[in-house]
């Protein structure tokens, strides 16, 4: 285990580098430039054609692109994410006052999303050709479907149509400052994103409990008299986990790391709507920093659930 542990870390380092070479040269190649859209046009010197060489200058984009390449690969050594064109501040510290936002939002859509998708994938396959099978997998088809911005707009108009409750996306509160408020401003995103994004988990479960149940050790569980519910969520329950164990672990990074759709339409000020900030502003560093940072959380995440398996199931052994 040890050593598989070893091959994964050095494989992870491999692929965050190719992740931040590939945003390095992605970013590049768009269209625009931060020092004419946002520099050039504050600096008050009669020679434009100056004020936008100094600004190059002063922001390190004068230097050729191996450059800037090889500065940025360093500081990610260092854990430097890089410091923002616009702000002069760190990566780490503007993260540190949106990963609040982006933490309460993500909590809330893995909670609501696995307390749906778990118990729906279960039902429908205990119940399997009846009419709450077929309601259950309907459901899960349309959630699939379904965009999740479209279901964010949907659950707004009926709470604006019958006048619900009221959204704050100006106060901005927190569960640990304002509790009622911070509820209502998440729960609509956080359905969303819950229905939306475990969607797959539904019908992969329900196909797993299905091939589970006609395993002969489950017969012989019923055979033996064991309760209806105690075979399902004992025996059958997490056998069937195992392969949806690694799409529950890509969903969650999924999940915390793409709320950019929901935290742009309800204006909070997470890690996801700063993402998209910086990238209309071509502001470089924070974008890229921030995009190695959530590539080290998926691929962090995929490690842990491979060693949840040996637990899951004693026979997977990792040579």
């Amino acid at each position: 285990m040890t050593q598989y542990i070893l091959r994964r870390l050095l494989l992870n380092v491999v692929v965050i580098w190719l992740v931040a070479s590939l945003v390095f040269v992605a970013v590049r190649a768009l269209p625009g430039d931060f020092v004419l859209t946002q520099v050039a046009t504050n600096l008050e010197l009669a020679d434009n054609q100056a004020a936008i060489a100094e600004a190059r200058r002063l922001l390190g984009l004068d230097k050729p692109l191996w450059q800037q390449y090889a500065v940025f690969i360093a500081g990610l050594a260092t854990g430097d994410l890089g410091t923002s064109y616009a702000t002069r501040r760190s990566t780490w510290a503007e993260l540190g006052d949106r990963l609040p936002y982006t933490l309460e939002l993500g909590t809330m859509i893995v909670l609501i999303g696995f307390s749906i998708s778990l118990p729906v994938g279960i039902i429908s396959a205990v119940k399997q050709d009846t009419w709450i099978d077929y309601l259950l997998r309907g459901f899960a088809i349309l959630a699939v479907a379904t965009p999740v911005f479209f279901i964010a707009v949907i659950l707004t108009l009926i709470v604006l149509k019958y006048d619900l409750w009221t959204i704050d996306i100006i106060g901005r509160p927190h569960f640990w400052t304002d509790p009622k408020k911070a509820l209502t401003l998440y729960i609509i995103p956080a359905i969303s994103g819950g229905v939306t994004g475990t969607a797959g988990v539904m019908r992969l479960l329900r196909s797993q409990m299905l091939e589970v149940l006609r395993q002969d050790y489950i017969r012989t569980a019923h055979a033996k008299g064991l309760r209806r519910r105690s075979v399902v969520l004992r025996h059958a329950l997490k056998n069937a986990m195992i392969p949806v164990l690694t799409v529950m672990g890509l969903t969650v990074s999924a999940i915390v790391s793409g709320q950019i759709i929901l935290e742009n339409m309800f204006n909070i000020p997470g890690i996801g709507q700063f993402l998209f900030s910086r990238l209309l502003m071509r502001d470089f560093p924070p974008f890229q920093g921030t995009v190695v940072l959530i590539a080290t959380v998926i691929v962090t995440v995929n490690l842990i659930v491979d060693i949840l398996y040996a637990w899951l199931d004693p026979r997977i052994r990792y040579a």
